[in-house]
């Protein structure tokens, strides 16, 4: 069953479900748990699934949201999909065919949500990550706010309703929010946000200019591991976060999906476990008190777990 009125909504007049499903994942999970993973997901009541070009996944979250859209369990415009502008096509010119790439990946009209997945320009061509002899990655001099305007016309040509970035940090949206003629501003900003990095001050910024937060890697990601080569924390084996599990009966999982949702933050929950995905869901069925969001707030170490090393 979907979560009724569980949405937020968009400065563009559009709703977001708080609750969304990612679909990121190592390369050592087959892309048919993916799809698998969504089919689970959307029966479990998630709406919103958030995916991205540089997730080499989107044929199959295609095929799950059309299988079950087939099969009557939702109807298109009840699911709220997100994909991501890949820092190979930030160049103005490159943006829309980039979409089009991803809708045509996800055999989908339109995308809900398109973001700017990094502010960070890399150079183009049919590498995602290019580098030269020696290794190292060969950057692109852009300027966001053009790719900015591009994103603009993609709304207006309806291959998407919202549009937004992530990984921005307040001087980056300020760029975006200053730009001389906006037509649209970001409906949201994706960053990784978790209890070991609450983002307090980025939230407070966001909130104060109508942009939603959106959380990834909430549950702590040792999959970014790799990314870092950092012997990184576990987060949801957290005695704080353990003992507020037992005090609520509830997940380690649940107690940091529903700080979010607390904080006004809609959050991404990703797991490839049917049990789990399940159980995400009851983020909806309790609350947390005052006290205990304080306790949760003192967590933050500013801990990050995806720090790719460009």
């Amino acid at each position: 069953m979907a979560h009724k009125h569980q949405f937020v909504k968009l400065n563009d007049g559009y709703f977001m479900p708080v609750l969304g499903f990612g679909t990121s994942s190592s390369i050592e999970v087959p892309k048919s748990e993916a799809e698998r993973a969504i089919k689970l997901a959307i029966d479990a009541g998630f709406r919103h699934i958030d995916s991205a070009y540089i997730y080499d996944n989107e044929e199959e979250v295609g095929k799950a949201i059309r299988s079950k859209i087939a099969d009557g369990v939702v109807k298109r415009e009840n699911i709220f999909c997100t994909s991501k502008l890949w820092m190979t096509f930030l160049r103005p010119e490159l943006v829309q065919q980039a979409l089009e790439k991803s809708l045509k990946k996800l055999q989908l009209h339109y995308i809900d949500l398109y973001l700017i997945h990094w502010p960070v320009g890399l150079k183009p061509g049919e590498e995602l990550l290019p580098k030269d002899e020696h290794g190292k990655v060969l950057f692109d001099t852009v300027d966001l706010c053009a790719t900015w305007e591009a994103l603009e016309k993609c709304k207006d040509a309806g291959l998407v309703k919202s549009i937004g970035v992530s990984n921005f940090n307040h001087r980056q949206l300020e760029m975006i929010l200053n730009k001389p003629g906006l037509k649209y501003k970001p409906v949201c900003n994706q960053v990784e946000c978790h209890p070991y990095l609450n983002q307090c001050k980025l939230l407070d910024f966001c909130k104060s200019k109508d942009i939603v937060l959106v959380a990834y890697s909430a549950l702590g990601s040792q999959d970014y591991q790799l990314w870092s080569g950092k012997n990184l924390p576990v987060l949801l084996e957290d005695p704080v976060l353990c003992s507020l599990a037992k005090k609520y009966n509830r997940t380690p999982a649940l107690i940091a999906l529903r700080y979010q949702i607390q904080r006004e933050v809609v959050v991404l929950a990703k797991s490839f476990n049917e049990k789990r995905i399940k159980e995400n869901t009851q983020a909806f069925e309790f609350q947390i008190t005052s006290e205990d969001m304080k306790i949760i707030d003192g967590l933050n170490r500013n801990v990050r777990f995806l720090s790719p090393e460009l």
